[in-house]
């Protein structure tokens, strides 16, 4: 594992493979590690690179250090420091917020933003207000890692269910809530992301249901949304391969116009 000194602290990040890179930004109940079933399959063609993010794994935050509230200039940094000057971006979950911040904030050096079970923290009235329906109705003092993953899934292989809680328990302990919960993008600068978006979202989260992603869907233009079947809120995690499937076939979509332009230069 490697480390870069970013914002005060030391990142946690690995690469592997080469070509175009990837970045893959993990939710608040994984880390660099979550993303052991997507290295092995995109490496073979991109450049993969996997981060601890602030107060997760091995990127140990400062005490009472902003926390998410860095995220998007922990990514900044992290690529200004590998030279990488611009790239997909992946996230599940809390990845959201430092991926679609990112896109927001720096365009330029985003190829494409894959939001996997997530909204990244938009801050957009009919958004919040369709999730605050939704909490209502299904009220649960379910432990939040047992949702993250569906109920059938757990069933089906508990093994990789208790896999992933103990991926999650090799994060250090939770800080208080702080800074680090500040709204997201608003209405006016989601409606001129130009940045191709996908949207995946498994058909059973507990956590961020198909109903809500399809409202975020729709704040940003040309943005579109995969409903994966017999899946919660981590479909990365539990149905890999369809997962792969859909940001691979998302991918050469985007970096078709890229290829023929140059074909036609030669």
């Amino acid at each position: 594992m490697s480390s870069a000194r970013i914002n005060g602290i030391d990142i946690h990040y690995q690469s592997y493979g080469e070509g175009e890179t990837i970045v893959f930004a993990h939710g608040a109940g994984g880390n660099l590690l979550s993303w052991w079933q997507q290295i092995p399959f995109f490496s073979q063609r991109y450049r993969c690179i996997t981060i601890d993010q602030r107060g997760f794994g091995h990127s140990l935050d400062i005490p009472q250090g902003p926390g998410a509230a860095a995220f998007v200039d922990d990514l900044a940094g992290l690529l200004d420091h590998l030279e990488v000057e611009s790239a997909h971006l992946v996230a599940q979950s809390m990845g959201g917020r430092t991926a679609l911040g990112f896109a927001v904030a720096h365009p330029q050096r985003s190829k494409s933003l894959v939001m996997a079970d997530t909204v990244g923290g938009m801050d957009v009235a009919e958004v919040s207000e369709i999730h605050r329906q939704w909490r209502e109705s299904h009220a649960t003092t379910e432990e939040i890692g047992f949702r993250a993953i569906s109920p059938g899934f757990i069933e089906r292989n508990p093994n990789l269910a208790n896999l992933y809680l103990q991926i999650s328990r090799t994060n250090p302990p939770r800080p208080e809530p702080g800074p680090g919960q500040t709204a997201g993008p608003g209405p006016a600068e989601l409606a001129r992301m130009k940045v191709p978006t996908l949207f995946i979202v498994g058909e059973e989260d507990g956590l961020t249901p198909p109903q809500v992603i399809e409202a975020g869907a729709r704040q940003i233009p040309g943005a579109t949304v995969t409903r994966v079947p017999e899946a919660g809120h981590s479909v990365y995690f539990e149905k890999p391969d369809i997962f792969n499937f859909e940001v691979l076939r998302f991918l050469e979509r985007v970096e078709q116009p890229a290829h023929a332009a140059a074909a036609a230069a030669v």
